[in-house]
């Protein structure tokens, strides 16, 4: 089955979005499926709101910040049965404040952490069906948390407040294996992705009160491994069908800093699903809808990620505007679900009727 269009693919505004946990990308490596040599520029911008009710009656305020989401994609065949390719992206990442005056359950209460991923993937393809890929991901990491408020005033006891806490930029170095089945006569895809941790050890510098807590120290973290299950096939010759399901292991990323002596993140593993429909409507135009679930889990979850489980919708249009370039935009809208912020295991504020809207534009050149 040969499609009208390939940009039946692009699926941008899901890809622009916060997955789940600290995560920002799905790092996914189909495109080292795309037809012939190519290059992607994609651009994401999202805006989130995440506003509570502490347990003092005050409002949180907004406490999540827009980001942006850029990335960059190169993909050449070797021969018929060898692909490389090369993905920058920032898959992990988190910009949360408390305003000071909110609310004195968490005023003050900061986390800020960047990730950037550099990726080298391979595929061989071993027959007309089946192919093997994989390669080595070196990521950069750091960040910086702030502890202030009621509670980390009774934790901290006697020690003053702010506890203020830097992670410098650390390179660490992972590594990703998959495999594929495929009907290609019926545009039939199955491809399994493993994405390992990767390790990272900080130079931390930590302070109470604006006083160092001493010479600089190391702590040891990783981020988190993840599997993808990506599936495609093709309706009819103007319609695709695609599902995926991803699972990440948020739970191993953990910050224990050596003088404050605590986990400073907790967070749960997370499984989504994703199911779409992309249509060409002519050989130059082409939409997708897609919808995308997390399942929620306890309501008590960290203050730094206030929401249990969400309801996503993304909407995508790609017009390929010649032979050779393709220009695709979409928009996603995202339902959280309501959680309580807690410190410790204490509950200190409600989070209800929070939303996410991402907005991402791609440009992708065959040559």
């Amino acid at each position: 089955m040969k499609l009208y269009t390939g940009a039946l693919l692009a699926l941008l505004g899901a890809s622009a979005a916060q997955a789940g946990g600290i995560e920002r990308t799905t790092q996914s490596a189909m495109i080292l499926f795309s037809d012939g040599n190519r290059v992607e520029l994609s651009f994401g911008r999202v805006m989130p709101k995440l506003t509570g009710v502490m347990n003092d009656s005050l409002g949180s305020g907004d406490i999540a910040n827009d980001f942006t989401s850029p990335s960059f994609a190169l993909k050449m065949d070797v021969s018929e049965t060898v692909a490389l390719a090369f993905i920058y992206d920032k898959p992990f990442g988190s910009d949360v404040v408390y305003d000071d005056g909110d609310s004195v359950f968490l005023s003050g209460q900061a986390g800020m952490a960047e990730t950037k991923a550099y990726t080298f993937l391979a595929k061989y393809q071993a027959t007309d069906r089946v192919s093997v890929f994989g390669g080595i991901r070196v990521q950069e990491s750091g960040g910086s948390t702030v502890l202030d408020g009621t509670p980390y005033n009774l934790v901290l006891a006697p020690a003053p407040t702010p506890y203020e806490v830097s992670f410098g930029d650390d390179w660490g170095t992972g590594y990703v294996l998959g495999a594929a089945y495929e009907i290609p006569e019926m545009a039939l895809r199955l491809a399994l992705t493993y994405n390992s941790e990767v390790e990272h050890s900080y130079d931390t510098d930590e302070s109470f009160g604006g006083a160092s807590a001493g010479p600089t120290s190391q702590t040891k973290s990783v981020t988190p491994q993840s599997v993808n299950l990506e599936f495609q096939t093709g309706l009819n010759q103007r319609t695709l069908l695609m599902a995926s399901a991803r699972w990440v292991e948020h739970s191993a990323f953990q910050l224990r800093p050596e003088v404050f002596d605590r986990e400073l993140v907790s967070l749960r593993d997370t499984t989504t699903y994703r199911i779409g429909i992309g249509r060409a409507f002519t050989q130059k135009l082409s939409g997708s809808v897609t919808y995308a679930f997390e399942p929620e889990g306890s309501e008590n979850v960290s203050s730094l990620s206030p929401y249990n489980g969400y309801k996503q919708l993304s909407l995508g249009l790609s017009y390929k505007a010649t032979e050779a370039l393709e220009i695709s935009g979409g928009i996603t809208y995202r339902l959280y679900g309501d959680a309580n912020a807690t410190v410790s295991g204490t509950s200190m504020g409600r989070f209800e009727d929070n939303s996410l809207t991402g907005v991402g534009l791609k440009m992708a050149y065959t040559f």
